[in-house]
């Protein structure tokens, strides 16, 4: 008639366990949708000649944003709406160079170079 020990013993072992699990399924799929939230934007990055911009507009909306490219030569635009982008690269305002159809994804920055040695960045761009 010694049983219930043995049945108290399982019974607290299978509580503990399902609390783990459920603890543990918790936070899994709060890490599944902070990540979810966090990756509803895009970016375009490149390398461009110093001390010129880069303007990034989206094909749509006309939206976007211009940012200074850096003494490394480098740029980057993040945040970006996913959607199709023209990128061009200025001069005071002046169009150099551009760059069409864009694609800018979610969680995903697409790399747009703009190389001075065969844009003649020197020149303003007739538009």
């Amino acid at each position: 008639m010694n049983n219930i020990f043995p049945i108290r013993l399982i019974s607290r072992r299978l509580v503990r366990s399902l609390a783990l699990a459920g603890i543990a399924g918790t936070f899994m799929l709060a890490g599944i949708s902070a990540a979810s939230a966090q990756a509803t934007a895009g970016g375009v990055f490149g390398k461009a000649p110093v001390g010129y911009d880069v303007s990034v507009r989206s094909v749509m909306t006309g939206a976007g944003r211009t940012v200074h490219v850096d003494a490394s030569g480098r740029y980057m635009a993040h945040e970006l709406p996913i959607g199709v982008y023209t990128v061009t690269l200025e001069d005071n305002g002046q169009a150099i160079a551009k760059h069409l159809n864009v694609p800018v994804s979610v969680g995903r920055n697409a790399e747009v170079d703009f190389d001075c040695s065969k844009l003649k960045c020197g020149e303003v761009a007739s538009r």
